[in-house]
This record gives C-alpha cells, sequence and structure tokens, in this order.
C-alpha cells in the first residue's frame, strides 16, 4: 500500500512539472514566432486554437454524451468564461508580449492567483486575512523588481509599461474567469466546462480574427505553424491534462505549489534561448511572486 501511495505521488510530481513546463514555454514559443516572422497576435492565437480544436471537440462529445442538457443560464455563464478565460486572457498575452520580456510577462502572469482573492472579496464577501494581504504585498513587490530590471534594459520605457498592462490584463481576465468557473466546474464536470469553455473560446478568437485580418493571414511560413501547433501541444493539451491528472494524484494545493517553479523556468529559458537578460532584481522579482503565490495558495 505504501508502495502504491509512493508511486501514486511520484506520477503526480511528475505530471505537475511537466504542466508547470508546458505552461511556462508559451512565452518562449511566442517570442520566436514574433522574431522569426511579422506575424500579427490575433493571427498567432487563431493558429494556437485551431490546432487545439480536435482535441476539445473530442472531449466536450464524450463528456457530455450521458450528461444532463445546458440550461440557458449555463449557455450564457460559458459565453462569458469562455471568452475571458481562454480568448480574452489570451490576446492580452499574446499583445503583450511583442512588447516585454518572457521572464516579465511569466511574472505578471503568475499574479492571477492574488488576483483571484481580490475579486472573491468583492463579489462574494470573501474576506481577506492577514495572509491574503502579504501574499499580495510580496507578489507586487516582485512585480515592481522585475519592471526595474526590463526598465533598466531597454531605451523605450513606454513599450515596457504598454507590455505589462497588457499582461496584466491578461492576468486579471484569467483571475475572473477562475472566480467564476468553479460553480460551473461543479454543475457540468471539471473535462466538459473546460472543453466547451475552449470552443466558446476557438469560436471568439476566429471571429476576432476574420473581423481584423484577412484569410490570406492564415497563409504563414512554416515555422510559424510549427509555432502554432507547438501551443496548442505542448501548452495547451498536454499541460491541461496533466494539471488535471496530477491534481487528481497529489491534490490541488501540491500541484499548484509545485506549479511555483514555472516562473523560474520561463526566466532561464528566455535567458537561454531568446538571451534575455538576467540580473539579482529578476531574480529576487521571481523569488517574491514565487514566495506571495505560495502563501496565497495555502491553507
Amino acid at each position: 500500500m505504501a508502495s502504491n501511495s509512493r508511486s501514486t505521488d511520484g506520477l503526480g510530481f511528475t505530471l505537475a512539472l511537466v504542466a508547470a513546463f508546458g505552461f511556462s514555454v508559451k512565452a518562449i514559443l511566442i517570442k520566436l514566432a514574433y522574431a522569426s516572422y511579422p506575424v500579427a497576435a490575433v493571427t498567432l492565437l487563431a493558429l494556437r486554437m485551431a490546432f487545439a480544436l480536435p482535441v476539445f471537440i473530442w472531449i466536450g462529445l464524450r463528456e457530455s454524451r450521458d450528461a444532463p442538457p445546458l440550461e440557458r443560464r449555463d449557455w450564457l455563464a460559458l459565453a462569458i468564461l469562455g471568452c475571458l478565460g481562454y480568448y480574452g486572457a489570451s490576446i492580452f498575452d499574446f499583445l503583450g508580449l511583442q512588447y516585454i520580456t518572457a521572464g516579465l510577462e511569466r511574472l505578471i502572469l503568475f499574479t492571477y492567483p492574488t488576483l483571484t482573492i481580490v475579486i472573491s472579496a468583492l463579489a462574494f464577501g470573501t474576506a481577506i486575512g492577514r495572509r491574503e494581504t502579504a501574499a499580495l504585498a510580496l507578489c507586487y513587490l516582485g512585480i515592481a523588481a522585475a519592471f526595474a530590471h526590463d526598465l533598466g534594459i531597454t531605451a523605450d520605457s513606454e513599450a515596457v509599461w504598454i507590455g505589462g498592462a497588457f499582461v496584466f490584463g491578461s492576468s486579471l481576465s484569467y483571475a475572473v474567469y477562475l472566480a467564476g468557473s468553479s460553480r460551473m466546474i461543479a454543475r457540468l464536470g471539471a473535462a466538459r466546462f473546460t472543453a466547451l469553455a475552449m470552443l466558446v473560446s476557438t469560436a471568439a478568437t476566429l471571429a476576432h480574427f476574420l473581423a481584423t485580418q484577412p484569410l490570406s493571414e492564415l497563409v504563414q511560413p512554416l515555422p510559424i505553424y510549427g509555432y502554432g501547433l507547438g501551443m496548442a501541444v505542448v501548452s495547451t493539451v498536454i499541460p491541461v491534462f496533466a494539471q488535471s491528472a496530477a491534481i487528481r494524484r497529489i491534490g490541488a494545493g501540491r500541484a499548484a505549489l509545485i506549479g511555483t517553479i514555472g516562473p523560474l523556468i520561463t526566466i532561464a529559458l528566455g535567458w537561454w534561448l531568446l538571451g534575455e537578460a538576467m540580473s539579482v532584481a529578476q531574480w529576487v522579482g521571481a523569488g517574491l511572486v514565487v514566495v506571495g503565490v505560495v502563501i496565497a495558495g495555502r491553507r
């Protein structure tokens, strides 16, 4: 029995690491795509969603086969949350990465747990205690240190502020999605809700693309298709299911704790693959954000 428990824990730990790596490498793939060819953010996002779409159609159909039909309020909630969580958060993130480094992007994006605390307090009256206040303070001190790093290595400080605002909008959009999704997950189940929300997001992304870009924009160099496919598989499908499987084996708290390695992975990959500068301020900022998120995630 003990051996089986250790095996389950080991597999859960590995799956959580796989999820953290997959989510963290997304920013690197986006930056590499931008560096290889002048592709629009919405075009790159449309390719990512289109490549991931078959998997979520299959899951949505499988999970809905024997499930009760959705009510009108369910469809309304799915439409709102799908647009916020997978379309809104993604498009803001893709736009922000046109201006800032992958390391700073990951640190700002990683503040969504603290934003979820604030949103829950405002929307549902959840109290914010000393622990949550300390987590908020640490996270935003860390972001300030990371901002100082990026402002110190660029001649265009305005771009850092613009990119930071876009990515903060992404984090806020995802936090609203998380705060509002718990009741829908309880009603529909995690897999069914995620698949249906992803379908809504894909529809919103393609509508945005068709409204702003000519169809000829879908004709891209082969490397752009490769980066889009990589984001769909490595940074969407695999980490989503790896995270779910890890939570089943080791619990949400431990899985989230392992996920705090994400910003450090992105910073290291940004230095290695993108040639992004590293500094003490950046690592201090990353450490503060990680500690803040750990505190926020403790029971």
